[in-house]
C-alpha cells in the first residue's frame, strides 16, 4: 500500500511539473492576406519573439473578410482552447468575436486595432463586461499621422500648397485614427489645403486608380499623404503616368519603402509598429507568469512604436530587418526578468542603435 501511494504521489507530481513547464499556448486572429507583407512579416516577429519567449503561437489568416475572421474564430472554440487568443478590430468585427468568446476559457487580448469609444459604450471595456478580455495594445497611429503631416506640410516651406489623402479602410480605427492625425496638422497649417481624402482601403491597385482620376481633378496637388505605403506607390504609378512631380508622406517598412525612402522618392516616412505584436506576446507571456501587465501600464497601453526615420536610419532598418533573425532577443523586454520596471519599452529605437 505504502508503495501503491508513493508511486501515485510520484506520477500526480510529474503531472504537476509538467503543467508547470507547458508553453502557454497564444492562437493570433491575423486579419490580413495570408500573402500581404506587412502582415506577413508582422507575423513572423510574432514568431521570432514566441521562440525566445517559450511560446506556442499558431496563426490564422483572415484574408481581410469579416466572415472568415469570425470562422477563424470558430474553428478555435471547435478545437483545444488556447490559453489566449489574440485579435483586432479590423472592420469593426471586434464586438462580435467578444460575444462568440464569451463565457469561454481563453483569455482573449486585442491589438492593433481595439474597440473604438463608441463601441466600448455599448458592450463595455476590457475586464468589464467581458470578464475575459484583458486588455490591448495599440500603436500611437493619431501621432503617427500628425508627425507625416506635420513634416509633409513643411516641405512647402510655408507657402501655399494642395495636399490630396489616401486613408485606409474606412471601418477601421488605426485608419481613422491616422487620418485625425493629419487633420490636426492641416489645423495648424493654414496655408495647405485638404482637397480631399479618399480611402485607399491599404491597396496599391484602388490607390492607383483613384490617383489616376484624382489628379487631373486637382492640378495643383503637390503633396500626397498616404495612410501605408502601398497605396503611396499606386499614387506614384499614376503620378508618373500623368508627368506629375509631387512629394510623399507614407507609413510602413516594407523593403521598397525603405529603399525609396532612401532614394527620396518618399521624403517623409513612419515606421515601427510591426513589432506591435511581438510586444503583446511579451505581455501575454508575463501574464501567464503571474506579471500581471495592468500593474506596468494599465490593461489598455499605446505603443509609441511610429516614428518618423530619416535616410540613414532607413539604411540601418532595411539591413536588419533584411536578415533571418533580425537580431532582438524578446525576453529583455519582460517584467519576469526585469520586475523592477514600470511600463514596457520595446521599441524599434534598438534596431536602429
Amino acid at each position: 500500500m505504502i508503495k501503491w501511494m508513493m508511486g501515485l504521489w510520484l506520477v500526480l507530481c510529474g503531472v504537476q511539473a509538467l503543467a508547470q513547464v507547458r508553453a502557454p499556448s497564444v492562437v493570433f486572429l491575423n486579419p490580413g492576406h495570408s500573402d500581404e507583407p506587412f502582415w506577413r512579416e508582422y507575423s513572423r516577429y510574432m514568431q521570432d519573439a514566441a521562440q525566445d519567449l517559450g511560446l506556442e503561437l499558431r496563426v490564422l489568416y483572415g484574408e481581410r473578410d469579416p466572415a472568415r475572421m469570425l470562422g477563424n474564430a470558430h474553428e478555435v472554440l471547435r478545437g483545444d482552447h488556447p490559453d489566449y487568443l489574440i485579435f483586432t478590430n479590423e472592420q469593426f468585427q471586434a464586438p462580435a468575436l467578444l460575444r462568440l468568446l464569451e463565457g469561454s476559457n481563453i483569455r482573449l487580448f486585442a491589438l492593433h486595432n481595439t474597440l473604438t469609444p463608441e463601441q466600448q459604450a455599448l458592450v463595455g471595456g476590457s475586464r468589464e463586461r467581458h470578464g475575459n478580455w484583458l486588455g490591448s495594445l495599440v500603436p500611437n497611429d493619431e501621432e503617427a499621422g500628425y508627425l507625416m503631416g506635420r513634416e509633409l506640410i513643411a516641405l512647402s516651406e510655408g507657402r501655399p500648397a494642395e495636399l490630396l489623402a489616401f486613408s485606409g479602410v474606412k471601418q477601421t480605427p488605426s485608419s481613422e485614427l491616422r487620418l485625425a492625425g493629419l487633420h490636426r496638422a492641416l489645423a495648424e497649417a493654414p496655408h495647405v489645403r485638404l482637397v480631399q481624402a479618399v480611402h485607399g482601403e491599404w491597396q496599391q491597385q484602388r490607390a492607383y486608380e483613384q490617383a489616376a482620376s484624382l489628379l487631373p481633378r486637382y492640378p495643383d496637388v503637390s503633396l500626397i499623404w498616404a495612410a501605408n505605403d502601398e497605396m503611396a506607390f499606386g499614387v506614384m504609378r499614376a503620378a508618373g503616368e500623368l508627368g506629375r512631380a509631387l512629394r510623399y508622406a507614407a507609413l510602413n517598412n516594407s523593403e521598397r519603402a525603405l529603399q525609396a525612402r532612401i532614394d527620396g522618392r518618399i521624403e517623409v516616412l513612419a515606421a515601427g509598429h510591426f513589432l506591435l505584436g511581438a510586444c503583446a506576446l511579451v505581455m501575454l507571456n508575463d501574464h501567464a507568469r503571474g506579471f500581471d501587465f495592468i500593474e506596468r501600464g494599465g490593461k489598455d497601453q499605446v505603443a509609441h512604436l511610429l516614428r518618423l526615420i530619416d535616410r540613414a536610419q532607413a539604411r540601418t532598418l532595411l539591413e536588419r530587418l533584411s536578415r533571418a533573425e533580425i537580431g532582438m532577443d524578446f525576453r529583455r523586454f519582460s517584467s519576469e526578468l526585469q520586475p523592477k520596471q514600470q511600463r514596457y519599452d520595446c521599441s524599434v529605437a534598438r534596431l536602429l542603435d
